[in-house]
């Protein structure tokens, strides 16, 4: 699964890369993307921001409701399950990533392993969107098995397109749309770091962690 990626080019570059018209207007967007954060995405001809993940309404024990919690993953085996098939038949986008990362390492001592195309800093995943009441637009990255180097460091991978595949994803049928969730079988470049998993931000000791997401 991914819980984390980067996204590291300005917004006028996404636009020419994907030639979509820029709708961020003055937005900001964050070089490092949790579940929960806005990022960028393009859909409907548009280079727009959304939040990363459906929200997903939970319930305590004694009924009262809790805050939602972002579903940033959706599993290419669930697409046509009530929760994603929607979105999957009508609202599929692009989200351009220049690299995504996963955990290694024992529990507690966990580091961050990014990976990415060693012949393009921007690459796009494949994604879903929908409109929501707690967050506005929000998008989750479609997953699959991983295969060759990837399957080294975790059993899943996000769906990496190839930008002739942009417009069948955007586009096309359910059926042409679904071919295309598979696993990545080019080269891809992985560094293995001794970046923490966790981090910790500002003077107060917060710590940014990327969070486990649910897969329907």
């Amino acid at each position: 699964m991914c819980n984390l990626y980067r996204m590291t080019k300005p917004k006028d570059e996404l636009a020419d890369w994907f030639v979509a018209i820029e709708a961020l207007g003055g937005a900001n967007f964050v070089s490092e993307v949790y579940p929960g954060y806005p990022g960028a995405v393009v859909a409907e001809g548009k280079l727009t921001q959304m939040s990363w993940g459906f929200p997903l309404v939970m319930k305590g024990k004694s009924g009262q409701p809790l805050k939602p919690k972002p579903v940033n993953n959706a599993r290419q085996d669930k697409l046509k399950s009530t929760f994603w098939r929607a979105s999957f038949e009508e609202r599929r986008c692009l989200i351009p990533v220049t690299a995504w990362a996963e955990a290694q390492g024992a529990k507690g001592a966990m580091t961050r392993t990014w990976m990415s195309l060693p012949n393009s800093e921007l690459f796009a995943c494949a994604g879903l969107w929908r409109p929501s009441d707690q967050w506005g637009n929000c998008y989750s990255m479609v997953m699959t098995d991983s295969a060759g180097p990837a399957a080294a460091v975790h059993s899943r991978m996000p769906v990496l397109l190839r930008p002739e595949d942009y417009t069948v994803w955007l586009s096309g049928s359910p059926a042409e749309a679904f071919d295309l969730c598979r696993a990545w079988n080019g080269a891809i470049t992985i560094d293995h770091t001794d970046e923490s998993w966790t981090r910790k931000v500002g003077g107060g000791g917060a710590v940014s962690r990327p969070t486990q997401s649910s897969l329907f």
